[in-house]
């Protein structure tokens, strides 16, 4: 089957409880030499307790601990729940063949060799596919390590493991791991346990021939004891699957933290040659899944505490960070730190003040950050009214409490007060134990985990996942924001005005674009010398000249720009010079004319660009424009139909933003106008789904009510 393409309908997908939750297991491949692989999947299976009906399948029978290895899937029951295939590559084609035919719900396979292998393996790959979805069989991999189920108490993987604990009825919900990495998913589920964070289910889903992600979420959408999924994807190999399963998730209330390699052209590669699968765009991709209700991260580290936080605190925060520590450098780092990451720390609102001044000797200043420095030694209590003043102040939207851990013995004390200061509050906090190469009394880990304290041991960690949790809010209001507003109908005349495929030359893009409403320069297309003297003398001079075709994709290049041509002499000359430089540079292009445009003013060059990716739909690109573009790459990538209040603080996001705003004696430029081009370039993309490509480069950029004006454009139409 066609891995990129989805199914029509998800609810004809495969069942995964019976391979996730057994009631019957078969071992097939199961060889009865000592440290085989087979003997270690049954060893840990009896470990963990499953009770359920074993089969063993081995080429060579025998027996195991009192059970028979027969020879043949044929001795099979029918219906068994689960088979595991410890069979090589070559063999798992026949064996599945053999499990549909005894009536088998399930398989897991561990065998490598597939679609990681190229062409031929992708062919293998396509076949072990089809025959499971023909059988109604649930096929997790090939190429996995298995899965880890501490729901029910069940796992399969080939080596020998100290199991994970079943989730008590009191532990609450708990973070689900969905990997196409097995080793990324031990990872972080290791780290969670270790936090003291209840972990439902590690899923490695490897190559992903039936069962992948979108099947996997649609599975913890319904899971009682899941309220967030940490996913590690490598590729996502159908984008319309993923984001349903992503709705889903949101729908139901629970949490997706994603973590998705392949910003950089090495890690597209490697990810590519894991699993034999294509990596698409990641801006466009995490646009989409921001969108969805998804929290894409760009670091283990940032997986593992959001999982966590977002655990605890499923609402995420919309406001500035509030600070409380024992140390006043710290205050200072963090400023300093959070500067970059754009997350603000607002100043103590004036009733919060009165509150604590009463509490405070008068070198303490109430204030955010607050600095108790050695007060709370004596008085830990100084902690909980800390907490519960920056709680309760409403410009705040997030906590970090810092501490320093003197001694095993006073953290569990400070962790109390702290547990008070946030009885009946909800802000998202994290409680950091600084000193972090001293562990933490197991006691105090027992507390937390029980309290639902988010645990940290790093200062600038925490900053981080504070700062990116902060992010998400915001970006979730704005997409809620967009959900209920209509995008603006384009203009009759930019919906009627036929476009032909491939790159159109620069003057039919501007007709597009000035019919959508996007200000031009004023000009037209001649074909002759009177025609651009008429042209020129409509409009004033002085003038700007362009060679048009759309095989020529460089003008400037090719000598077929020419500026300031001041007066009718000169356009005389311009117009035999340009037509002398494309004949020695582009010989035998046939030209569709010439452009004649008045010469601009001098703007601020941004750059609006706009693509359809081929999974995630359309995207737009803005930042600085010209030649700056490549240089600095100062760019914010954003939705089509972002709102245009959205829009002006991606703009403002711009690391050249102090240009926008006004620098050294500078005007500060029309944002609004900005914004509006920016919509209606994004409306161009969702109303003409033909249109692949606009890059509006630069965009001129005036002073205020000056607006904005598309100096070059360009259009490609599929």
């Amino acid at each position: 089957m066609d891995t990129t393409t989805a199914r029509a309908d998800r609810a004809t997908g495969p069942d995964l409880k019976p391979l996730l939750a057994p009631r019957s297991v078969a071992i097939v491949g199961l060889s009865t030499k000592p440290g085989s692989a087979g003997l270690v999947v049954l060893q840990n299976l009896l470990n963990a307790g499953f009770d359920g009906s074993l089969h063993l399948v081995g080429r060579s029978g025998g027996e195991v601990g009192g059970r028979v290895v027969h020879t043949s899937l044929a001795a099979l029951p029918e219906g068994v729940d689960l088979a595991i295939l410890l069979v090589p590559s070559d063999a798992v084609l026949d064996t599945l063949r053999g499990c549909v035919e005894r009536g088998v719900r399930g398989a897991v396979c561990f065998a490598s060799g597939f679609a990681e292998m190229g062409a031929e393996g992708r062919a293998r790959q396509q076949q072990i596919a089809e025959t499971a979805r023909a059988g109604n069989l649930a096929l997790l991999g090939p190429n996995t390590i298995g899965f880890f189920n501490s729901v029910a108490g069940f796992h399969v993987a080939m080596v020998e493991l100290v199991l994970p604990p079943r989730l008590r009825p009191d532990d609450g919900p708990a973070v689900a791991i969905v990997a196409q990495s097995g080793g990324i998913g031990v990872h972080v589920s290791a780290s969670l346990r270790a936090r003291g964070v209840p972990v439902s289910y590690v899923l490695a889903t490897g190559n992903e021939a039936q069962v992948g992600l979108p099947e996997a979420l649609e599975f913890l959408a319904d899971d009682t004891a899941t309220r967030v999924a940490v996913v590690y994807a490598e590729q996502i190999r159908s984008a319309p699957e993923v984001l349903a399963a992503f709705g889903r998730m949101h729908a139901a209330g629970k949490g997706v933290v994603l973590l998705h390699p392949g910003r950089s052209e090495g890690a597209q590669a490697a990810a590519s040659s894991h699993t034999g699968a294509m990596v698409g765009n990641h801006g466009a991709m995490r646009l989409a899944a921001e969108r969805a209700g998804v929290l894409v991260v760009d670091s283990l580290e940032e997986a593992i505490d959001l999982g966590q936080l977002m655990l605890r605190f499923p609402q995420p925060p919309v406001g500035g960070l509030g600070l409380i520590t024992a140390s006043g450098a710290l205050c200072g780092i963090a400023l300093d730190y959070l500067e970059p990451l754009g997350l603000g720390m607002p100043p103590m609102s004036a009733a919060q003040v009165e509150t604590l001044r009463e509490q405070l000797p008068a070198y303490t200043p109430p204030r955010n950050p607050l600095d108790l420095g050695t007060l709370i030694g004596p008085r830990p209590e100084l902690i909980t009214l800390g907490v519960a003043a920056e709680q309760d102040d409403t410009a705040i939207g997030s906590l970090l409490v810092s501490l320093p851990m003197p001694s095993p013995e006073i953290a569990p004390v400070w962790l109390d007060a702290y547990l008070r200061g946030m009885e009946g509050r909800a802000k998202p906090t994290i409680f950091v134990m600084q000193n972090e190469d001293m562990p933490l009394p197991g006691a105090m880990v027992d507390r937390a985990a029980k309290a639902g304290t988010v645990i940290m041991r790093s200062p600038e960690r925490a900053l981080r996942a504070l700062a990116r949790f902060t992010r998400f809010g915001t970006s979730r209001a704005e997409w809620q924001a967009a959900a209920t507003q209509a995008t603006a109908a384009l203009p009759a005349a930019a919906l009627r005005l036929p476009l032909a495929a491939g790159p159109l030359p620069e003057w039919q893009a501007k007709q597009l674009l000035a019919a959508a409403g996007l200000a031009t320069p004023a000009g037209a297309l001649a074909t002759t010398l009177q025609d651009a003297q008429a042209t020129a003398h409509r409009i004033g001079y002085p003038v700007v000249l362009k060679a048009q075709a759309s095989a020529l994709a460089h003008k400037t290049e090719a000598g077929g720009v020419l500026l300031n041509i001041a007066d009718e002499a000169q356009l005389a000359r311009a117009w035999q010079q340009l037509h002398d430089n494309i004949a020695h540079r582009a010989p035998g292009l046939a030209l569709d004319g010439v452009l004649v445009e008045t010469m601009a003013a001098k703007g601020l060059e941004l750059v609006v660009g706009a693509v359809r990716d081929e999974q995630w739909g359309p995207v737009l690109m803005l930042g600085l424009g010209g030649i700056w573009v490549e240089v600095l790459g100062d760019v914010q990538l954003l939705s089509p139909d972002l709102p245009h209040a959205a829009i002006v603080q991606r703009l403002l996001g711009l690391k050249a933003a102090k240009l926008l705003q006004g620098f050294r004696g500078a005007q500060a430029v029309d944002l609004d106008a900005v914004a509006r081009a920016v919509s209606t370039i994004g409306a161009l993309m969702l109303q003409r789904p033909e249109i692949a490509e606009i890059d509006v480069n630069p965009l001129l950029a005036y002073g205020a009510e000056h607006g904005a004006l598309a100096l070059d454009a360009l259009v490609v139409v599929r």
